[in-house]
C-alpha cells in the first residue's frame, strides 16, 4: 500500500539532519564484525547511511587504498577521473578519497569548477582520454548514492572500460577495505586536502567536453529546428548545471524547471513509501513535474548523478521505463544509419518482453543479461551494441556514427532523445508506444517483494534449472526455465521462468530481508495477479525443498 502522503511535498519533519548526518561520517567507527557495517559492493558500489555506521570516513578511507592497490595489481597507471552528486555525505567521501588518493601519488582529476558530476560524464572523461592510446590508462570514482534518500552515501568504481566494475574487481577491493579495517586505518597514507591539491589534484572541465560533444549522440540540430520546449528537472541532482549549459550552448528552448540543490532535497515529492527518493521512474516521486507536464512538449526528470531518466509527455503523463525503452530501441535503430547492420540490443532479464517484440521487429539480434549495467560494457565498447537498456531508467547508447559514447548509464542522453524522436517523428514517445501496443499487445508489468532470510536468498541465488519442476505458471506452459542468461551464459544470481504470453524472474535484494519478483502479462491485470501468486508458490516451493 502506498503510503498517505506519498506524492506531496517533503515537510520539516521528513527532512534529515545534515548536520547529524556530516558529523556521524567522521565520529562513528563501523564494527566490521557486523555484516551491515562492512563494505559491500552491490549492483551500482557501495551504499548506505552514516548514521547507521555504514557509509563513515573509515568506510572511505579503506575503500579508496583498497582501490588504489587495486589499480596498481592491474597495471593502472593513467589519472584517476572523481565526480561527486548532491547528497549530503558525497562532498566528505569525496575529500576523504582525495587525501588518500594523493598521498599514494595518484594523478586525479577533479571537476573544474567545483560542482557536481553526472555519472556519464566521468564515463565519457575515462573513455575519451583512454581512446588517445596512452599506455597508462585512466579509470574513475563516483561517489553517489543514486536515486537513494538524502540520508545516503555511496561509492562507485570505473575502470578503464568506463563502466561500472564488475564483480571480480569489487569482490577484491570489498574484501580489502573489509581487511584495512580489521586491521585499523590508521596506517593508511592521508594529506591534508590543501596538500592534494598542492600536488596530484588537477582540474578538467567535465561539463564542458560533455555538452559539447553532445551532438555526436543526439540530434540536437532536429531539436531545435523543431521548437520543442523542453523541461528539465534535476531532482536537486548532478545535472543542475549541465541542463543550463546545454540549453544556452546548444540554443534550445529547454527551462531547468528546478534549478535548487539542497542536501535534504526538501523540494521533492515523496515516493510510493513516504522517503524522499530522486527516483525518475516513480510518479510519486516526480509529482511536481507530471502536474507541470501541459507546459512542455517533452519534460525530463534525471535522479542524483544522472544515470536514470524519466520522460513527461503531456498525452500520457510519466511513461513507464520499459515503454520508453521500446520506443527509443525502435527509434535509434530506424534512425542511426552510421551504426553496423549487425549492431544488437541489449536488455536484462527482468526488462519488459515488449522489447523483446520490437527488436524481432527490427530483425535485429536481442542480447539478454543478467541485472546490471556491466554486462553490456564490452559490447558498447566495440560498436556491436547498438543500445543497452534496464528495466529501472538506465540506458546509454553509441554515437551517431557507430562509435561509444559511454559505457555507464546516461539519464542526459535518454531524456534528449525523447525530445529528437518527437521533433523527427511529430509523436511523442508515448504516443508511439501506444502504437506498439496496437501491433504486439498491451502488457501488464510489476515488481513485488516477498519475504526471506539471509539462508533462503543465498539458496534462491544458487537455485539450478532441475530444482523447478512445475510444468505450469497461471495457466500456461512453461516454455523456458532459467538460471542463467541466455546472452552470455552468465548467472543470473536468480530464476527467471516464461510461458508464450507471460514470465516471472526471482532475484535475492541485496539490502533487504527479502527477494524481488519481476512479472509480466500480455493478458493484463488479472492473470499478472495470478503469474505473481503462482511465483511465489514456486519460488516457495524451490526453497522448501533445498
Amino acid at each position: 500500500m502506498a503510503h498517505e502522503r506519498a506524492g506531496t511535498t517533503a515537510l520539516p519533519e521528513d527532512l534529515v539532519d545534515l548536520s547529524q548526518l556530516v558529523t556521524a561520517y567522521y565520529s562513528r567507527i563501523p564494527d566490521v564484525s557486523e555484516p551491515s557495517q562492512q563494505v559491500v559492493f552491490g549492483t551500482s558500489g557501495h551504499r548506505g547511511s552514516s548514521l547507521d555506521s555504514a557509509f563513515n570516513e573509515a568506510h572511505i578511507v579503506a575503500t579508496t587504498q583498497a582501490i588504489v592497490e587495486y589499480r596498481a595489481a592491474q597495471g593502472i597507471t593513467g589519472p584517476l577521473f572523481i565526480g561527486r552528486d548532491t547528497h549530503a555525505l558525497s562532498e566528505p567521501a569525496w575529500t576523504t578519497a582525495l587525501e588518500v588518493l594523493a598521498a599514494n601519488d595518484v594523478d586525479v582529476l577533479v571537476d573544474s569548477g567545483d560542482r557536481y558530476t553526472p555519472t556519464p560524464a566521468v564515463s565519457h572523461a575515462i573513455l575519451r582520454y583512454n581512446e588517445s592510446g596512452p599506455a597508462a590508462k585512466a579509470d574513475g570514482i563516483v561517489v553517489t548514492p543514486s536515486h537513494n534518500p538524502p540520508r545516503d552515501g555511496g561509492f562507485k568504481y570505473n575502470p578503464p572500460h568506463g563502466g561500472p566494475a564488475d564483480s571480480d574487481a569489487t569482490s577484491i577491493i570489498a574484501a580489502r577495505a573489509n581487511d584495512l579495517l580489521r586491521e585499523g586505518i590508521s596506517g593508511i597514507k592521508r594529506v591534508t586536502l590543501a596538500q592534494a591539491f598542492a600536488g596530484s589534484v588537477s582540474r578538467y572541465d567535465f561539463l564542458g567536453t560533455y555538452v559539447d560533444d553532445l551532438p555526436n549522440v543526439v540530434d540536437l540540430d532536429a531539436i531545435r529546428a523543431a521548437g520543442i520546449r523542453i523541461g528539465a528537472d534535476p531532482l536537486g541532482g548532478a545535472s543542475v548545471d549541465y541542463w543550463d549549459a546545454i540549453a544556452e550552448r546548444h540554443n534550445l528552448d529547454l527551462t531547468v524547471v528546478n534549478p535548487l540543490v539542497d542536501g535534504t532535497f526538501r523540494f521533492m515529492t515523496l515516493d510510493t513509501d513516504g522517503k524522499i527518493r530522486m527516483d525518475c521512474s516513480s510518479p510519486n516521486a516526480m509529482a511536481s513535474l507530471i502536474a507541470a507536464r501541459d507546459r512542455f512538449d517533452i519534460s525530463t526528470g534525471n535522479d542524483a548523478d544522472s544515470d536514470r531518466h524519466g520522460i513527461v509527455t503531456p498525452d500520457g503523463g510519466l511513461m513507464n521505463p520499459n515503454h520508453y525503452l521500446a520506443v527509443a530501441i525502435d527509434y535509434l535503430f530506424t534512425h542511426r544509419p552510421g551504426w553496423s547492420p549487425t549492431a544488437a540490443v541489449g536488455k536484462t532479464l527482468v526488462s519488459s518482453s515488449m522489447i523483446d517484440r520490437v527488436v524481432a521487429g527490427l530483425g535485429r539480434r536481442l542480447l539478454e543479461v543478467p541485472v546490471g549495467f556491466k554486462w553490456f560494457v564490452p559490447g558498447l565498447l566495440a560498436g556491436e551494441l547498438g543500445f543497452g537498456g534496464e528495466e529501472s531508467a538506465g540506458a546509454s547508447f553509441l554515437r551517431h556514427d557507430g562509435r561509444v559514447w559511454t559505457t555507464d548509464k546516461d539519464g542526459i542522453t535518454l531524456a534528449l532523445l525523447a525530445s529528437e524522436i518527437t521533433a523527427v517523428t511529430g509523436s511523442t514517445p508515448s504516443q508511439r508506444y501506444a502504437e506498439f501496443t496496437a501491433k504486439f499487445g498491451d502488457p501488464s508489468y510489476a515488481r513485488v517483494d516477498a519475504p526471506a532470510t539471509r539462508e533462503q536468498k543465498s539458496v534462491l541465488a544458487k537455485l539450478s534449472p532441475d530444482q523447478i519442476t512445475a510444468t505450469e505458471l497461471a495457466g500456461e506452459t512453461i516454455t523456458a526455465t532459467l538460471t542463467e542468461a541466455p546472452g552470455n551464459g552468465a548467472a543470473l544470481g536468480g530464476l527467471k521462468v516464461t510461458t508464450e504470453s507471460a514470465w516471472f524472474a526471482a532475484r535475492p535484494s541485496g539490502t533487504e530481508d527479502v527477494y524481488k519478483i519481476y512479472a509480466e502479462s500480455f493478458h493484463g491485470k488479472e492473470h499478472l495477479a495470478e503469474v505473481q501468486a503462482a511465483a511465489r508458490e514456486l519460488v516457495s516451493s524451490a526453497l522448501e525443498s533445498s
